[in-house]
């Protein structure tokens, strides 16, 4: 088979994915694209277990996952994947096997150390599509380097307190994240106010522009900031655009 003419699903597949493949202008094409994929997403805590449960819940065919420690209880407010019988264990251990549990067709590449310089540019090679879940912004810009590099599209996604956004950014079309944050914001701070079903909710808004970014489905979030506020439910989309003479993106496509 070529990309062109990819393998049917199997009557497995067909059976999991019985609804979702029902969804106009996705059907079993867009499962396939699904199935053929990899998604990088680093890191699954807060954020990125939702995201990584809901793309192994689709059929994504690949994860390639980072992050690095061991589960403290703290986590357990928010980090879906880890559980209390695991504390003081490796993270990436309990994600692998949460993950499995749920989709043992899943081909997991799981890395149990976070995204940093030196190992970026392999695990960003590795993906199709990469969704930004870090905490620090030294992890953010490595990823952001990599992906407009290598023509990777990203889906970035934050939140603070009660309040989220979201961005899916194309190389060589849309802003990067350099083009929005020029430096890492000085009020930054690793560790913020926040409620496990403010990082899910955006998780699943962001698997949800991964999905769509690989099967062609509907209209990515690109050149616009998506941010809400679920204090009193407010949402607003804002216009981005890149922005010239940016460090990491400046000249690509132009």
């Amino acid at each position: 088979m070529t990309a062109d003419d990819p393998r049917p699903l199997s009557d497995d597949e067909r059976a999991v994915y019985a609804w979702q493949v029902t969804v106009p202008g996705f059907g079993e094409v867009g499962q396939q694209k699904l199935r053929d994929a990899s998604v990088l997403i680093s890191r699954v805590g807060g954020l990125g277990s939702v995201v990584a449960y809901e793309l192994a819940a689709a059929g994504v065919g690949r994860l390639v996952l980072a992050h690095g420690g061991d589960i403290k209880k703290s986590d357990l407010n928010r980090q879906l994947l880890m559980t209390w019988d695991a504390l003081g264990t490796s993270r990436i251990a309990s994600v692998e096997r949460r993950l499995r549990d749920l989709n043992p067709r899943l081909d997991l590449h799981c890395i149990a150390e976070n995204v940093n310089d030196e190992n970026v540019t392999d695990l960003v090679a590795r993906a199709d599509v990469v969704v930004d879940c870090a905490p620090l912004f030294e992890e953010r810009f490595a990823m952001n380097r990599a992906a407009v590099q290598q023509g990777k599209p990203v889906v970035e996604c934050a939140m603070y307190e009660l309040q989220a956004q979201i961005t899916t950014m194309i190389p060589g079309r849309t802003a990067c994240l350099a083009c929005l944050h020029p430096e890492i914001p000085p009020a930054w701070k690793r560790e913020f106010p926040v409620f496990g079903a403010v990082s899910g909710a955006v998780a699943c808004l962001g698997a949800m522009e991964a999905i769509k970014v690989i099967a062609d489905l509907g209209t990515p979030l690109t050149d616009r900031l998506l941010t809400m506020d679920l204090r009193d439910m407010t949402t607003r989309t804002i216009r981005i655009a890149r922005r010239v003479g940016c460090e990491a993106c400046g000249g690509v496509g132009q």
